[in-house]
């Protein structure tokens, strides 16, 4: 499978860094607009320790796009749903199609949903009656639940309490501060953090990072976007993976092997098996 794109990025890719000690996943990718093959991004990622990759669904074109590459490639699951960008007068069809494509054995999530207040691209009660129509479709079906969350922290979780959290949760491209990083801790919710940590000015992120437990980490690209430091406006893939984490050890003082352990395992206990 081959994203569509002419190659063009794909050309201004940084070279592969060190390889990480203990192999780790890629919790959140867009496998579609990574201008590389599929199967040319695994077989970077997996020279630098990112032996596992979830591409996600943003609308259903992309969520099909993610259950045809978990059905061909082992090392890829897929997450399905519809964005909170995209729910502008979303209908019960197309939450029925996110279902029927949930039920896919490769499908370990239904995200990413969520809130996003930060654009104003979906009305507010569309976002909301989406989110919660996902948050049902992830409790009916036994999948994690990856959330996007961008500035709306109170009412997303606000709105987990008041529907009921599924048994596994995560907030892709963890973007809250130190407080809410412990809301998240005492309730279970998985915090999965991107290159953006590395950032000049994400000290609030570094403080989250911080008292965020190791068993309740995950590590991600969001590629093609948010690359980390030192090549921050390049675009981004899976295997740039290795700076994230080398940084994030730095930030909570705790040994490369010892995180990359943690993320392992929390990847497997979120998504199963692989």
């Amino acid at each position: 499978m081959t994203p569509a794109g002419d190659g063009q990025r794909a050309r201004s890719f940084p070279p592969l860094p060190e390889r990480l000690p203990v192999d780790v996943l890629d919790s959140h990718c867009h496998l579609d607009i990574v201008d590389t093959p599929v199967n040319e991004q695994l077989k970077s990622a997996k020279a630098a320790g990112v032996a596992r990759i979830v591409t996600i669904g943003c609308d259903l074109p992309s969520s099909r796009f993610a259950v045809d590459a978990a059905a061909e490639f082992d090392d890829v699951y897929a997450a399905v749903a519809i964005h909170p960008n995209e729910t502008t007068g979303v209908s019960d069809a197309v939450l029925d199609d996110v279902e029927r494509l949930a039920a896919h054995p490769k499908v370990r999530a239904i995200g990413e949903t969520g809130l996003d207040y930060y654009r104003d691209w979906a009305p507010k009660d569309d976002q909301h009656r989406s989110f919660r129509a996902h948050v049902d479709i992830a409790k009916r079906t036994g999948k994690a639940l990856v959330i996007h969350d961008r500035d709306a922290h109170d009412d997303v979780l606000r709105v987990l309490e008041e529907v009921g959290a599924p048994e596994k949760v995560v907030f892709h491209c963890f973007s809250g501060d130190a407080r809410m990083a412990e809301i998240c801790a005492e309730r279970g919710y998985v915090m999965s953090f991107a290159g953006n940590v590395t950032f000049k000015n994400a000290e609030r992120l570094r403080e989250a990072l911080k008292v965020a437990p190791l068993d309740l980490l995950l590590v991600e690209t969001d590629a093609p976007f948010l690359t980390p430091i030192p090549h921050r406006g390049k675009p981004n893939a899976s295997y740039l993976i290795p700076y994230t984490v080398r940084a994030m050890a730095e930030y909570k003082g705790v040994g490369l092997a010892e995180l990359c352990t943690a993320i392992a395992a929390n990847g497997e206990r979120v998504f199963g098996p692989w």
